[in-house]
């Protein structure tokens, strides 16, 4: 599953959510830090969503940013060492590089509180802006690698919709995740500036399209959040019942599903009172290592030993259905037939997901969570010392993560078949590898469900209770009291959900297919395509007014979206094809996912809302 841990790295965490700086906590979240009456905050001006500023004045601004980037970053080549791989990786662990400061202002000293903006320096405004931009296109490297690389569902992807089309499938949504990529980096890189800071996908849909178009985007990202987290706690719940069940099922069905998924629920409360992100940095590292070797046990012990019949029969083999019917022609472990691999579509009967159109589209829904991440890709720009070199570290990280995807998912599902599960260490039959590579997962997950349980909060608290009610800020004593209680409440809501919900399989497709797909493919495009009409529709009489530092627009309205969109045909009408593809393909998940869970609910899989009996006991 997809480890959205990247945006807490550098320094151990995420600098501009500290405690000491509520100002700076605020820029994540597009909100005014709280200051005294009177005063002009730097900091709450360059974040705050403004309407009366023009689209063409971020691009303004941010061409200026561009430009003395460039200068920046050449003085800094012609000083710095030559480059290795050893210094990329001493980087990562580093704590960044500072920005240089290239003028003095008075005695030395930089004020970031002013009666009003019109005293701002622009040395001001730049010095604000890039206190924390500290990473390297290496760092991002890392970072990307870090938010996206999860290759447990690489395998079940591949046994849904054999060698051929899941290898074209992982290629195929490979390339438009990067594209999709290449889009936010462009968008960022014309409307990010020292005097208007680019943070995050709300911020940047609020510049192309307004203020109710960011409040969907915040609520779909507090969404996914949310159900990431719900899906952790299926996830682990599942690896708390597979250690109770025992080796060889000596302890029967174990301890009680819905306790273990309880387990979990309340250990999530307990580690999500962290409530500053700097908490969680060694322990985001942890997690990506958890990842990676209990990937590698997967994959090892799934060539050495038969795989797990019992977990198969009861999620996917219930009587009646096709998959049961097909491989346990008596509805026992005992009775399963040998493993077979398919280099076309499996035939009905030998894809866990379900039979032809749903079977595939349950390893698509698969193939779509694995590549999620770019929500984060404006936060991780808005660290760059110098956002030029974002392509480099995002096209490595692409290349790596699809690699590994395609070694891990052929490499087991070779070994596993028809049988190969959706998470692949509970695949394995061994109860000594599975044990300890369910623990790993339990602690690793933990980590990681905390973490999406951080942002979820602190995304519905900024952007509901302070923007909406009025609530004080997280630094203050009755916001830190609020958030002691927020999260057991949030955590209840998300065990309801998995207990309510316990296929995990199904249920992460439909995460898949209407979170996470909408925020890889969807979202993207139509914040392209937004864009490039707004850009498209500026005519060569206008211009941005020096005197009044307003840009001057000679007409609005219709007109001015359909000239937009004709100037740049080509781009814009590929962009509209690539987002209705995309709308698409998440209305086709999403069907699948659902149907998928419809017959788990008639008798497909063992497990039901808030049941006792395991799916994973045999």
């Amino acid at each position: 599953m997809t480890q959205n841990l990247a945006n807490f790295a550098l320094d151990g965490g995420d600098p501009r959510e500290g405690e000491k700086n509520p100002a700076m906590f605020a820029l994540d979240h597009g909100h005014e830090g709280h200051h005294r009456k009177g005063e002009f905050n730097i900091e709450s001006a360059q974040v705050h969503n403004d309407p009366s500023v023009l689209f063409e004045e971020y691009l303004h601004y941010a061409s200026i940013t561009r430009a003395e980037e460039r200068e920046y970053e050449g003085n800094m080549i012609q000083r710095k060492a030559p480059w290795s791989l050893g210094g990329i990786i001493k980087n990562r662990f580093s704590k960044g590089h500072v920005h240089e400061v290239n003028a003095v202002v008075g005695d030395g000293t930089i004020t970031t509180t002013h009666n009003n903006f019109s005293t701002v320096t622009d040395l001001e405004w730049r010095q604000a802006s890039r206190a924390v931009r500290t990473a390297s296109w290496g760092s991002i490297f890392f970072l990307i690698t870090t938010d996206i690389l999860g290759p447990s569902g690489a395998p079940w992807a591949f046994a849904n919709n054999g060698y051929g089309p899941g290898c074209a499938l992982y290629t195929v949504f490979g390339l438009m995740a990067s594209i999709s990529g290449w889009y936010v980096w462009g968008v960022y890189m014309h409307m990010d500036s020292d005097r208007y800071p680019l943070r995050d996908f709300g911020q940047a849909f609020f510049r192309v399209f307004g203020s109710e178009v960011r409040h969907l985007i915040n609520v779909l990202q507090s969404l996914q959040m949310f159900m990431l987290v719900a899906v952790l706690i299926l996830s682990l719940g599942g690896s708390v019942s597979q250690v109770s069940i025992g080796k060889d099922g000596i302890n029967g069905n174990g301890v009680c599903f819905i306790v273990c998924l309880l387990i979990i629920a309340i250990l999530g409360m307990v580690l999500g009172q962290i409530r500053t992100l700097q908490r969680f940095g060694w322990l985001a590292n942890l997690s990506v290592w958890t990842t990676v070797i209990t990937s590698f046990m997967a994959i090892g012990v799934s060539a050495t030993s038969s795989p797990n019949y019992a977990v198969m029969l009861g999620s996917f083999g219930g009587p009646g259905t096709p998959f049961g019917d097909t491989n346990f022609p008596d509805g026992t472990v005992g009775s399963a037939i040998p493993t077979r691999t398919f280099a076309n579509t499996p035939p009905d009967g030998f894809a866990s997901g379900g039979t032809g159109f749903l079977g595939s589209f349950q390893g698509i829904n698969t193939i779509i969570y694995a590549y999620g991440g770019a929500m984060l890709f404006f936060n991780l720009l808005a660290e760059m010392r110098n956002p030029w070199d974002f392509w480099k570290g995002m096209i490595c990280a692409d290349i790596f993560i699809y690699f590994v995807y395609m070694f891990f998912g052929l490499f087991q599902y070779s070994y596993q078949g028809q049988y190969t599960y959706n998470t692949a260490i509970q695949s394995i039959n061994p109860y000594n590898y599975q044990t300890a590579g369910n623990i790993l997962s339990i602690v690793g997950g933990l980590i990681a469900a905390a973490l999406y349980g951080n942002i979820g909060i602190k995304v519905i608290y900024n952007n509901v209770f302070m923007e909406l009610f009025g609530f004080p800020s997280l630094t203050t004593k009755r916001g830190k009291l609020i958030w002691v209680l927020m999260v057991p409440v949030y955590w209840s809501l998300a065990f309801i959900v998995a207990g309510a919900v316990p296929e995990l399989g199904d249920f992460s497709s439909l995460v898949g297919a209407f979170c996470i797909g909408n925020f890889t493919y969807t979202f993207p495009a139509l914040l392209k395509l937004g864009f490039e009409i707004k850009k498209g529709a500026m005519l060569p009489g206008e211009g941005f007014d020096e005197a009044t530092k307003k840009y001057i627009r000679q007409d609005g309205g219709l007109k001015r979206w359909i000239r937009g969109y004709t100037k740049g045909l080509l781009l814009n009408g590929f962009n509209t094809i690539y987002l209705l593809g995309s709308l698409v393909v998440c209305g086709l998940g999403c069907y699948s996912a659902i149907e998928a869970l419809i017959v788990a609910f008639s008798g497909g899989s063992v497990a039901t809302s808030f049941s006792c009996t395991s799916p994973y006991a045999a």
